[in-house]
């Protein structure tokens, strides 16, 4: 059990506090996607408990965008969606003191002696914590040129907006 929360306070450290960053899927999140046909993928993010669920759903249409233009596509569709939450519950240790202190009065060598004392239970930690982590599926399909029929998003347009929202550079 100890060694489950040391882990889970290494985690939120090398986590930095914040949400999950535009990374592939690692310890603390990120994206990952299972090509479906020629022009169709099946795109995921799973963010820590530090990430909003508007940024689970802003990265996983930015690697929806990265993929339609990497795949050399100007316009993608979503044809399916979901949003969900994972939920899970930590518990930190609890640690519990007492201290006495005792006074003897009268003779102990004539059975005179009585003794009184006092007793302080401390009981500390044990906090139940919820951690709510964000995850975002959609299913794409990617088109060369703007369809008729429905109105695709603009891969590149996407992929500037989202980018400058978070203030990531080309390298990032």
């Amino acid at each position: 059990m100890r060694i489950l929360f040391k882990l889970s306070i290494f985690i939120f450290v090398i986590s930095g506090c914040t949400g999950t960053a535009y990374q592939k899927s690692g310890l603390t999140g990120g994206f990952s996607e299972t090509k479906l046909g020629e022009n169709m993928y099946q795109v995921n993010f799973r963010g820590n408990g530090f990430t909003s669920r508007e940024r689970a759903a802003d990265f996983t249409l930015l690697r929806s965008a990265e993929l339609t233009i990497n795949e050399g596509y100007e316009y993608f569709s979503i044809t399916s969606g979901e949003s969900s939450t994972d939920i899970s519950f930590h518990k930190t240790p609890a640690r519990t003191r007492t201290d006495f202190n005792a006074t003897t009065y009268g003779n102990s060598y004539t059975n005179t002696a009585q003794t009184y004392g006092t007793a302080r239970t401390r009981t500390t930690g044990g906090q139940v914590y919820s951690v709510s982590s964000p995850r975002q599926s959609n299913t794409i399909i990617m088109f060369h040129e703007k369809p008729d029929d429905i109105e695709p998003y603009d891969a590149r347009f996407i992929y500037q907006s989202i980018r400058k929202k978070y203030g990531m550079n080309e390298d990032s």
